[in-house]
């Protein structure tokens, strides 16, 4: 259609204009706008911790077992594995374009079920952590004191506490990951003097369990006429390093008994000890933050 024609028919020229800006405004409403427009394949991470645990045992322990469960699932086109030497695993899963990513990791989630009687104890009770995120990483923040008078613990420490729970609450962040270590008891065994006592570490362990815990511990008085109910109060977990070293090991024929803190130098600490992180000479934290997938 040549411009003559609109020129000697104003009126059919005003009718196809606003048929476009009709369309337009139709169009303004209905299509889809995103500042982050999904180009990625959606990705689900699984990820858990094996403490003590080289690469090879991790990976014949824990990853075989996770992608023989995984493997197959709805709408996944491949995946991919990593296991560290400090027991650290990192399953991430892709699905094909267009898949709804909380149904992939439900999907997900209900094989990694499957799988937990496989995993070590240790694993199990650390946890298999299921997330929806894009595999690549945001951005990576250090944290420092310019006069070194907090070490990297203290700043650890604050970042897992002040930091990274607000971090979290970012729109768009699916997950911060602390590259270090929490506070913790740390419990140095003395094998010698444990031989000496006929002790092996599950000793240790079985004490522990047995006597740091958390107990209902009831009321007295409770449904009874006549009397006040009173409800008692338990201590609870233990604390610091002088509860924890008068934990009972064992009893010894003496009548005596022998002490967590006898055979052993207890005291706070890094919870391990995998991650060295330097920023011009000083020690930092770092958290780093992954884009969620949505």
């Amino acid at each position: 259609m040549k411009l003559k024609t609109f020129i000697e028919r104003p009126v059919l020229s005003i009718v196809i204009s606003v048929a476009i800006v009709l369309v337009g405004c139709i169009a303004l409403f209905t299509l889809p706008i995103e500042q982050f427009p999904s180009i990625a394949p959606p990705t689900v991470e699984v990820t858990t911790s094996y403490p003590g645990a080289n690469a090879e045992t991790v990976q014949k322990s824990v990853i075989v077992p996770l992608e023989e469960a995984i493997n197959g699932v709805e709408n996944m086109t491949y995946i991919s594995s990593t296991a560290s030497n400090a027991g650290d695993v990192y399953i991430t899963i892709y699905f094909k374009q267009g898949t709804d990513p909380d149904m992939a990791a439900v999907n997900v989630q209900n094989r990694v079920s499957k799988a937990q009687g496989q995993l070590p104890s240790d694993v199990t009770r650390i946890g298999v952590v299921t997330n929806k995120q894009q595999k690549s990483m945001l951005k990576a923040i250090t944290l420092w004191s310019p006069d070194d008078s907090y070490d990297a613990q203290f700043i650890n420490n604050y970042l897992q506490i002040n930091v990274i729970p607000r971090l979290k609450r970012i729109t768009g962040v699916g997950e911060v990951t602390l590259l270090g270590s929490n506070y913790s008891m740390r419990i140095w065994l003395k094998p010698d003097v444990m031989a000496q006592y006929g002790l092996v570490p599950s000793d240790v362990t079985a004490a522990l369990n047995a006597q740091n815990i958390e107990s209902a511990t009831g009321s007295f008085g409770e449904n009874y006429q006549g009397v006040f109910q009173y409800t008692m109060k338990y201590k609870g977990r233990l604390v610091t390093p002088e509860e924890f070293g008068d934990i009972v090991i064992k009893s010894l024929p003496t009548g005596e008994v022998l002490r967590l803190k006898e055979i052993a130098d207890v005291k706070l600490g890094d919870e391990a000890y995998n991650y060295t992180s330097m920023t011009n000479g000083h020690a930092h934290g770092l958290p780093d933050g992954r884009l969620q997938c949505v």
